[in-house]
C-alpha cells in the first residue's frame, strides 16, 4: 500500500506552459520540505512580472489602435498606400497576440503548485523535466546547447519568452522564428531561413553563447543583450538598459530559469 501511494503521488507530475513544476514523493524530511517556500515566492514574483508585462503590452495595443484608426482615415482619403495600411494592421495583430500570450501565461501561473521536495533516499536526486511539446525541437535545443556550451534549459526559457515555441512567429520589429532573430543577427550567424527550426535554434544559441562570453557569464546581461542588443547593454555601462520591456523580459526569464534548473 505504501508503494502504491508513493507511485500515485509521483504520477501527478505537472508541466505548466512556460515554466516547470514538479510533484515529488511523500515522506520527506522536515528540512527538505523547507525548499518549497522559495518556489512559492518565486511564483508570486513571476505573476507580478507577468502582470507588469501585460500592462506594457496592452498600452502598446492601445497606442497602435489609435494609430491605425488614423491610418484608416488617411487610407480612405488616398493619402497612404494599401501596403502601409496593411503593415499597421499586422503590427496591431502581433501586439494583440502578445497580450493574449501573456494572459495565458498568467492563467498558467495561477494554477496551484504541487509541493516541491527532495527524495528521502540520500543517493537519489530530483530532476525536473522540460519540453516544448515537440520532440525534434527539444532534441535540437539539447544538441546545440551541448555543441556551443549553453545550458539547454536557458535556451528553452529564452525560446518560451521569445516565441512561445511558434516557429512561424514574426514580431512587429521584424524578429523571426523560434528564437526571434533579427535579420542582421540571422546573417551574422549564417542563418539563411530564420523560420527553419534548426537554423533558428543554432543561430539563437550561438548568439547567447557570444553574449554570455561578452558579459563574463552574466546571464542577466546576456538576456538583456538578446532583447535590446549588446550595444544597449554596453551603452549603459554593462547594466540592464532602463527599458521597461527589457527589464521585464530579463526578470521573467530569470525567474523561470531559477524555479527549478533541471538536468538535461
Amino acid at each position: 500500500m505504501v508503494l502504491m501511494d508513493i507511485f500515485a503521488r509521483f504520477s501527478k507530475a505537472v508541466l505548466l506552459p512556460g515554466f516547470v513544476v514538479i510533484a515529488l514523493f511523500a515522506g520527506v524530511p522536515a528540512n527538505a520540505q523547507q525548499t518549497a517556500t522559495p518556489t512559492k515566492d518565486v511564483k508570486t514574483d513571476l505573476k507580478s512580472s507577468l502582470t507588469d508585462l501585460s500592462s506594457l503590452y496592452q498600452k502598446e495595443v492601445d497606442r497602435l489602435e489609435k494609430q491605425q484608426q488614423q491610418s484608416k482615415e488617411l487610407y480612405n482619403d488616398g493619402l497612404i498606400s494599401r501596403v502601409e495600411f496593411e503593415k499597421g494592421e499586422t503590427a496591431l495583430a502581433d501586439a494583440r497576440a502578445k497580450v493574449e500570450q501573456v494572459t495565458k501565461e498568467i492563467a498558467a501561473a495561477n494554477q496551484p503548485v504541487p509541493e516541491l521536495a527532495i527524495l528521502s533516499d540520500s543517493t537519489a536526486s530530483s530532476a525536473a523535466v522540460w519540453s516544448t511539446g515537440n520532440a525534434r525541437i527539444d532534441g535540437l535545443i539539447r544538441y546545440y546547447g551541448k555543441q556551443y556550451g549553453v545550458d539547454p534549459f536557458l535556451i528553452y526559457c529564452t525560446m518560451s519568452q521569445e516565441s512561445g515555441f511558434t516557429s512561424g512567429a514574426t514580431s512587429p520589429k521584424g524578429a523571426m522564428g523560434l528564437m526571434q532573430l533579427m535579420p542582421g543577427t540571422a546573417a551574422r550567424y549564417g542563418v539563411t531561413n530564420p523560420y527553419d527550426v534548426g537554423q533558428s535554434i543554432m543561430g539563437g544559441t550561438r548568439y547567447l553563447k557570444d553574449l554570455l562570453k561578452m558579459f563574463n557569464g552574466r546571464v542577466d546581461l546576456a538576456l538583456a543583450g538578446y532583447n535590446a542588443g549588446e550595444g544597449a547593454v554596453m551603452k549603459y555601462g554593462n547594466n540592464i538598459p532602463p527599458y521597461e520591456e527589457t527589464r521585464n523580459y530579463v526578470k521573467l526569464i530569470l525567474k523561470r530559469y531559477a524555479i527549478k534548473k533541471p538536468t538535461s
